[in-house]
């Protein structure tokens, strides 16, 4: 292996592995199913296209120009981590509320691609597939792949193995989710219902710790000031 392929293997892998466990392509599944329980096959799979494309974009704008945007607009990642909570608060309390599939079989809902895309993007992308905590992982992956190397390695290496590392975890996301209804068929229809009961707890949990972080890095450096 060249010292060019031996390097964008290892950048590859570094973003690879800082970004796959936070979106967990798998750990969507009941989420989808859940959001997604009234919407035919069809609008499923232009769904969770949509949702890739947008996880795609998302995460290399978060890498590259996401630190930018903040700092623009004079946003600290405790805000954004947040109001990412909240939000993934808000969708987690709906999932729990919501009444299962199995309740109405054969209702589905009509809508058109606009409303499917917009839909696709909030809440099924953001924050649900990438949120606070994927963007700021993303930023800090995008500084620490600016700031090393130098020439080749920072122009052009780098960014293409960053840009082939957010499109497997991308495309990896898309299969979860067309796959979506065969993934959760092993459980049966009980086994679903409990699973995504369960996971919209956790995912409850994990808003509330995410504002817990938020909240934690706005006043921590209140605290200190006060204590000097």
């Amino acid at each position: 292996m060249t010292p060019m392929m031996s390097l964008f293997v290892s950048k590859f892998l570094f973003v690879a592995a800082a970004l796959l466990p936070i979106i967990n392509p798998p750990g969507l599944v009941p989420f989808f199913i859940s959001l997604t329980a009234h919407n035919s096959q069809p609008q499923r799979a232009f769904l969770a296209r949509r949702i890739a494309i947008y996880c795609f974009l998302l995460l290399l704008g978060s890498m590259y120009i996401g630190g930018f945007v903040l700092s623009f607009f004079g946003v600290s990642l405790p805000v954004v981590q947040l109001s990412g909570g909240l939000l993934i608060t808000f969708a987690a309390w709906r999932m729990l509320n919501d009444a299962p599939a199995e309740a109405s079989p054969g209702v589905e809902k009509i809508e058109n691609r606009e409303v499917l895309k917009q839909r696709a993007f909030y809440p099924l992308t953001f924050p649900l597939t990438v949120g606070p905590g994927s963007i700021s992982v993303a930023i800090t992956v995008g500084a620490s792949l600016s700031s090393a190397g130098r020439g080749l390695e920072k122009f052009a290496v780098a960014p293409l193995a960053a840009v082939a590392a957010v499109a497997a975890i991308s495309v990896l996301t898309w299969w979860c989710l067309t796959h979506a209804d065969k993934l959760m068929r092993y459980l049966g229809r009980t086994g679903s219902v409990v699973f995504l009961r369960l996971t919209a707890f956790i995912l409850l949990c994990l808003g509330v710790q995410i504002i817990w972080e938020g909240f934690s890095g706005l006043v921590e450096p209140l605290l200190k000031s006060i204590g000097k």
